[in-house]
């Protein structure tokens, strides 16, 4: 059989002798191994004499590629038509000669087709330990190959079924007229390998040739492992140790051992090589993970994945993180915190726009945004105030600067307000901050207390009105303007409402989700280096000191009056004249102590 299957010549030859002869020519014996074989042939009344004939000699040919004995190959033959009769049994016959005998003088039935009642007998009967098959606990494989030419009469899928579910491994070949629904149902999987179709008895030798070389394939590792540490692997006439992925067979053939891949090199991992079974793989150092080309590594980002609560920004090193606050101000004792603004106080109006475009769930990070900012904020009615407005197509002040005295219900108040929606127009938001929002009625601190007014206004778009006039109104009232842009904001609009110089005073976020880099540059300028200080007094115009300063800021400015009169009169040719002086009363509070 060997020669068979790797000698093109002696396949040629094959081809071209006669059909029996070609069965012969089979080389040495196929030791396949202790095997169970049962041949079911179809005799009934539409197999005409000649083809039978041709089965007849198919199956004698057959035979002599086999190694049949009683510890190797052991064949038993049956036929059907309408009823089933025994050729000879498996236990019969262990010599070619007698089994050749016994099928030449095989007479067909010439009857019906009950393939059914074939496939019962072969499993209750021909394959028992009484008719000469093995036990079961040999394991030895029982192979069943079923001949015909045409429809069974009764029912096959049933009986197949149950043939299979015994370890019955079942061949269907089917010759001329036979039925291919019927030959699947019978049929082992898979069935590309267990069903086979000829034209007609005159090329059944086809399935001869093909049949003995899977029965040289039979699985001699069914009996056993034979040692193999992983997989046993058949082979014609023998079997072989192979070892699972990862592992390579050792000298006694049977063992395996678990490559060491890395003892090749790194393969360029940056920290450590790793052997797998299924290769090798590139390990990180503890605190850092692997990048996607699988070999560099990267520090850790604790940051980005646990709760951290720095209310400034977060440091990691991959092992483990801190707080850290901007410059100027401090870490508290609890590790997170940083000290609020203290440095002044002052009179924050933020401008919100609420327009269609930032979109619900974008005004959402707004507001959070904007608590963000009320959080390193002093916030109280002697320190910081704060006040908001929101505008679209038209201005709401959602509370005034005079009306929340803690952060805490400022961040409430936050958190409550309603989106808008509609348009975008900024100039009548900033006309609306300098004609209302700074006024005292809505909680701004006088102009004598010297309090900063800041303005911060954040957009994400272009104003659909126009800005100009009180973007410079709002500076030249003294109100120091931030803007803050998102997205779609334009860059010339921004620089236009903020003060100067721009890069203080301007802000910008492609995304609403990215905002949050925006706050140290936000921290950092509001809190104000001039004005009052937290430690700073405001005193009373009624205190002696500031009436003593009054008179004399008072006095000087009298003095120069009278000098200037006296120079006018001379240019009038009045000099020598002296007039009742009238000082206005603007003069006299423009030196009034703040």
């Amino acid at each position: 059989m060997r020669g068979l299957l790797c000698s093109p010549l002696p396949l040629l030859l094959l081809l071209l002798l006669p059909w029996e002869t070609q069965l012969q020519f089979t080389g040495p014996k196929c030791r396949s191994g202790p095997l169970d074989l049962v041949f079911v042939i179809d005799s009934s009344r539409s197999v005409r004499p000649f083809e039978f004939e041709t089965m007849r000699q198919f199956l004698v040919g057959l035979l002599r590629g086999l190694d049949v004995g009683p510890n190797a190959t052991r064949v038993g033959v049956i036929q059907y038509s309408s009823q089933v009769q025994s050729v000879f049994p498996l236990g019969a016959f262990s010599r070619h000669e007698d089994m050749e005998r016994a099928i030449r003088a095989l007479v067909p039935l010439a009857q019906g087709t009950m393939t059914g009642l074939a496939i019962q007998y072969a499993m209750n009967v021909a394959f028992s330990v009484a008719e000469g098959a093995r036990p079961p606990e040999a394991r030895v494989p029982r192979v069943a190959v079923i001949v015909t030419d045409g429809r069974p009469q009764d029912r096959v899928a049933e009986v197949a079924a149950q043939a299979r579910a015994r370890g019955i491994e079942i061949y269907a070949v089917g010759v001329q007229r036979a039925d291919v629904g019927s030959l699947r149902a019978m049929a082992s999987p898979p069935l590309n390998e267990h069903v086979f179709l000829v034209e007609s008895f005159d090329l059944i030798q086809e399935f001869g040739l093909q049949f003995q070389g899977r029965l040289c394939a039979v699985d001699l590792c069914a009996q056993g492992t034979h040692g193999c540490a992983h997989h046993c692997v058949s082979s014609p006439g023998s079997y072989s140790c192979r070892c699972r992925a990862g592992f390579v067979l050792q000298r006694d053939q049977r063992s395996c051992r678990a490559i060491d891949h890395c003892s090749f090199g790194n393969h360029s991992c940056q920290h450590e090589c790793v052997s797998t079974l299924s290769g090798p793989r590139c390990h990180c150092r503890e605190g850092h993970d692997l990048l996607s080309d699988g070999r560099r590594c990267q520090a850790r980002d604790l940051c980005n994945g646990v709760d951290h609560g720095c209310e400034f920004r977060c440091v990691s090193d991959g092992l483990s993180y801190r707080c850290l606050c901007p410059e100027g101000r401090q870490l508290q004792a609890d590790g997170k915190s940083c000290s609020r603004c203290r440095e002044g106080h002052v009179d924050l109006v933020l401008l919100v726009d609420g327009s269609k475009s930032v979109r619900p769930q974008n005004f959402e990070l707004v507001k959070r945004f904007v608590n963000q900012i009320v959080d390193f904020l002093d916030v109280s009615p002697e320190g910081t105030r704060v006040g908001l407005v929101q505008f679209s197509s038209r201005v709401r002040t959602e509370f005034p600067l005079g009306r929340y005295g803690t952060a805490a219900e400022v961040k409430q108040a936050v958190l409550a307000i309603e989106y808008m929606e509609r348009g975008t127009m900024t100039g009548m938001a900033l006309r609306h901050l300098v004609e209302h929002s700074f006024s005292e009625a809505q909680g701004a601190r006088p102009r004598a207390l010297n309090v900063p007014r800041v303005g911060l206004v954040f957009t994400d778009g272009r104003s659909q009105d126009d800005i100009s006039l009180w973007a410079a109104r709002a500076k030249e009232e003294g109100i120091v303007m931030y803007a803050v842009g998102v997205g779609k904001a334009v860059e010339e609009e921004l620089r236009e409402i903020a003060s100067e110089p721009s890069e203080l005073h301007v802000s910008y976020s492609p995304d609403f989700s990215t905002m949050a880099h925006l706050l140290e540059n936000l921290k950092g300028s509001i809190c104000p280096e001039e004005g009052i200080s937290a430690g700073t007094e405001l005193r009373s115009p009624c205190d002696c000191e500031s009436l003593m300063e009054f008179q004399g800021r008072t006095l000087g400015a009298l003095d120069s009056l009278t000098q200037n009169h006296i120079l006018c009169g001379r240019g009038r040719g009045l000099e020598g004249r002296r007039e009742t002086l009238r000082i206005p009363t603007a003069s006299l509070i423009a030196h009034w102590p703040s």
